[in-house]
């Protein structure tokens, strides 16, 4: 099993620096030392709940962003509503082409707790630099995933920007592939205006590179 502590500490340091927060100042912003915050992002101190709640609201996170992935435990016993696409799926990879750059966007989503038998929290992070340390990313959106009969919708908000909201909808969830194909769309803030990629987005279960189709 991976340090724990040490892996807590990265995603401190990541988010304090995608943020533009020294060292001194997130530690004024939880009322410890600098050299306190240093052992927290190297892992050389274990860090308390209390501590950890601190710094996530002083980084503008969900606290569940700074602890590692857990193992997949799967749906709520009771639930026959989650597709079995998502079941025991604690992280799934949405590629997306964005015709604005011409570029292809990877992005990583975390599942981070249910809510009811239908409905979960997740965090998605959009065009991540690595698989390995995606909290590096272009920015991140936060919301619910919610199951229905025929699909599956994401409801996001910039976590930066709340004008910036996008839904993501995955079609035929229930249908048991590796790989999902969906629409992405919403508002965009840069520049500001309604945005839909042209393409479709595919989910996969694990972060590799599908092949692109047109969408209809």
């Amino acid at each position: 099993m991976p340090n724990i502590s040490a892996e807590i500490g990265q995603r401190i340091r990541i988010f304090r620096k995608r943020q533009g927060i020294t060292v001194q100042e997130l530690a004024d912003r939880i009322h410890k030392s600098k050299a306190s915050v240093s052992k927290y992002e190297t892992g050389q101190t274990f860090l308390d709940v209390a501590t950890l709640y601190d710094i996530a609201q002083a980084l503008g996170v969900y606290i569940e962003q700074l602890l590692p992935t857990p193992e997949p435990k799967g749906a709520p016993p009771s639930s026959n509503v989650v597709p079995r696409f998502f079941r025991d799926l604690p992280q799934f990879f949405i590629y997306m082409y964005d015709g604005r750059s011409k570029s292809l966007n990877r992005c990583v989503v975390d599942v981070i707790s249910h809510t009811s038998e239908s409905i979960c929290k997740v965090v998605l992070y959009l065009n991540v630099r690595s698989i390995e340390e995606y909290q590096h990313c272009e920015c991140t959106y936060r919301g619910y995933m919610q199951h229905y009969d025929s699909l599956t919708h994401l409801i996001l908000q910039n976590q930066d920007s709340p004008i910036e909201q996008v839904i993501i909808t995955v079609l035929a969830s229930f249908v048991d592939k590796s790989t999902k194909w969906g629409m992405f769309y919403g508002l965009s803030f840069v520049p500001s205006c309604p945005a839909a990629p042209r393409r479709c987005s595919p989910a996969a279960r694990s972060p590799r590179m599908p092949r692109f189709i047109s969408s209809s």
